[in-house]
């Protein structure tokens, strides 16, 4: 198996459990295949937790179009990924930061200001991480 958190070259299996442990918001336990199973299927495309199950285990390495885009729409990311041999761990982590509705909110307003403005919300940031007891982080989503 390829190091933890690099995509590239992996099988379809490895690629969606990569999606599982990593495309979590911010404060949540990873999604169950249940969970995902169910969201998907109530988007209108039938998945049961079963064949993600199979999927994940290696067992199925040829899921349909649109199991595959539903798949990729749930985690956030482009059908593409499942095919991709690019390293997008970083792009994975990145999704799953901006799933967090504070997060989400900091950016938006952030939006249009300054490089300046932008500086200095980065070293606020920086502080109140330092002061939480969180790693200090460079341009990469930070990890917990």
């Amino acid at each position: 198996m390829n190091e933890p958190g690099v995509t590239a070259g992996l099988r379809l299996a490895d690629k969606l459990n990569h999606l599982f442990r990593t495309a979590t918001p911010s404060g949540r336990r990873p999604y169950s295949t249940e969970e995902v199973a169910r969201s998907i299927t109530l988007s209108g495309v039938p998945i049961s937790a079963s064949y993600i199950w199979l999927l994940r285990k290696g067992h199925r390495d040829n899921p349909t179009l649109r199991h595959v885009e539903a798949l990729a729409q749930f985690f956030g990311v482009p059908p593409t990924y499942f095919f991709d041999e690019g390293d997008v761990s970083a792009d994975v982590r990145l999704l799953a930061v901006l799933k967090d509705a504070g997060v989400q909110a900091i950016a938006l307003r952030a939006s249009g200001l300054s490089a300046k403005s932008l500086d200095s919300i980065t070293e606020v940031i920086e502080r109140v991480r330092e002061l939480e007891g969180l790693a200090e982080c460079s341009d990469e989503p930070c990890q917990e």
